[in-house]
């Protein structure tokens, strides 16, 4: 026996001619779908930066109570000292630091030493406690041991290509360009596994490499000779023994001595709340333009609507409901505010992902558009009720179709 022949639903029979409609304006269709799609990939871009900087920012700074420094600006000294981003506040005598070893209300101290670079790496002069913050394990060889050693970060050892055994110079300062230190070569012995922290654009050293670095110009004897008097470092990372020293060591840090303290969740905090202004901001104008799509998309439907009336009151004659009506010019807005949805998330993960690549090149944040945050859910409902608004009106006028009024006119 022959199949019967295929008989489309209703609701098939609807989405097509919905679809017919859109197809028939494709300039109108397509100017009303970019311009959704754009407010929509605004926006999606905004979320993936605010909530990767977010983790990223959390991410760094867990485990660190407290940042001990020169004074100046604490945001500058939290920056510098955890997130590797700005020029440190100073240095302090290695005489002061040491004067917190030991107090019962710190459990863990982990010197730093900055000053200079590697292609635009930081090199950290640290102990290997530093690898305890990020939960940092060797990928190949080993750690540090021996001045001028060094253990590179997991993206320092893909971007630069070096391997066990190989030698580089840094140079000073904290970018690149500045005078090599050609008579302190570093060795390359060990490589760390990527932590998705910090520590992976990092060379860490011993504190004496950093020292010996900077005054490889003095004779090597006279520097054995040498106390550690007069040297310096450039900050302390410190985690509490008891939740109670937060409220009087920085404090007694800040009031009685020559350093600073700086709490690591205070100016974090602080520090997004200075992006989310900008973030808002952006975000107002993605709005903006999701507001204009939806006045754009309504006078289109209402055109389309009026184009058409003669059209809907033949379908009426032939026994189509005031319902399927109503229901086909609903369906053309969520149409358009569906494909504007799908189109602006692809641009917006395809935006980021650029982003991420121009981070990449210039040794930022690691930022990715390979990635999906639940707040994009919420959008493409956000994006489909826009449609659902703009297309209300008409759908209630088609609804309210007279067939022989209409029929009369033409």
């Amino acid at each position: 026996a022959l199949d019967p022949p295929y008989r489309p639903t209703r609701a098939m029979k609807l989405l097509q001619l919905a679809s017919a409609y859109l197809h028939h304006r494709p300039l109108n269709t397509f100017l009303n779908v970019i311009l959704l799609a754009l407010g929509v990939a605004m926006i999606v871009v905004l979320l993936l930066f605010s909530a990767q900087v977010e983790d990223r920012l959390t991410r760094d700074s867990s485990g660190i109570d407290m940042v001990v420094g020169a004074k100046g600006s604490p945001l500058q000294l939290i920056l510098s000292s955890i997130y590797q981003i700005d020029m440190p506040t100073g240095n302090i005598l290695l005489a002061d630091a040491k004067k917190l070893i030991g107090h019962p209300m710190i459990k863990t101290i982990v010197p730093l030493a900055l000053g200079d670079a590697f292609r635009g790496f930081r090199i950290v002069g640290t102990e290997h406690g530093y690898l305890k913050l990020y939960d940092a394990k060797i990928a190949q060889g080993e750690l540090w041991a021996k001045p001028l050693d060094a253990t590179l970060g997991a993206a320092v050892a893909k971007k630069t290509e070096l391997k066990l055994g190989d030698t580089f110079t840094g140079s000073h300062g904290l970018g690149a360009g500045g005078g090599e230190h050609e008579a302190a070569p570093f060795r390359v012995v060990g490589i760390l596994a990527e932590t998705g922290s910090v520590a992976d654009r990092l060379v860490l050293t011993g504190i004496d490499s950093v020292w010996e670095m900077h005054e490889h110009h003095a004779d090597k004897e006279k520097r054995a000779a040498e106390s550690n008097e007069g040297r310096e470092v450039t900050s302390l990372l410190i985690q509490y023994r008891t939740p109670l020293a937060g409220a009087s060591l920085p404090r007694e840090i800040n009031s009685k001595s020559a350093m600073q303290a700086a709490s690591p969740a205070f100016e974090t905090a602080r520090l997004l709340s200075l992006v989310g202004f900008g973030v808002d901001t952006l975000r107002a104008f993605a709005i903006v333009l999701m507001a204009s799509a939806l006045l754009s998309m309504f006078i289109a439907l209402t055109n389309t609507l009026d184009e058409r009336r003669y059209d809907l009151a033949i379908m009426r004659t032939l026994g189509a409901g005031n319902a399927w009506l109503f229901a086909l010019v609903l369906l053309q807005g969520m149409l358009l505010a569906s494909l504007g949805a799908l189109i602006g998330i692809a641009l917006g993960h395809l935006a980021a992902q650029g982003l991420g690549m121009w981070f990449n090149i210039t040794q930022q944040m690691a930022f990715t558009g390979l990635t999906w945050v639940k707040e994009e859910f919420w959008l493409i409902a956000v994006a489909i009720g826009v449609g659902i608004i703009a297309a209300i009106l008409p759908a209630l006028r088609a609804y309210r179709t007279d067939i022989a009024s209409t029929l009369a006119k033409e």
